[in-house]
């Protein structure tokens, strides 16, 4: 349940940096609630699995998901560059965070 919770948690952070980049272009009230509530219920759940999880691990995967994912909406919805040695980083962040879950 705790990888489960970390992976939610993840999710959750990239969704609070799209709503920061949303709240840059369009300064509304909406983006404010919506990044607010998706960092807290990052946060929530992030406290959850590190109840079960190591910090270490748990922090190094939630970033891993967190700046991995926040890159990838920029380069699918905000016209970023999908420069190929982008997404070699990207996969490397990917793949150091698959390794801390398997070796923990």
């Amino acid at each position: 349940m705790a990888w489960i919770a970390l992976v939610f948690a993840g999710l959750l952070e990239m969704f609070g940096v799209a709503m920061m980049n949303r709240l840059n272009q369009k300064r509304d009230w909406q983006s404010l609630v919506l990044l607010i509530l998706g960092f807290v219920a990052s946060f929530f759940l992030l406290s959850f699995a590190m109840k079960t999880l190591p910090m270490g691990t748990a922090y190094a995967i939630w970033t891993g998901i967190g700046a991995s994912g926040g890159a990838l909406i920029g380069m699918f919805f905000y016209g970023e560059s999908k420069d190929w040695k982008r997404l070699a980083c990207i996969s490397m962040v990917l793949g150091a965070a698959i390794g801390l879950k398997l070796i923990s």
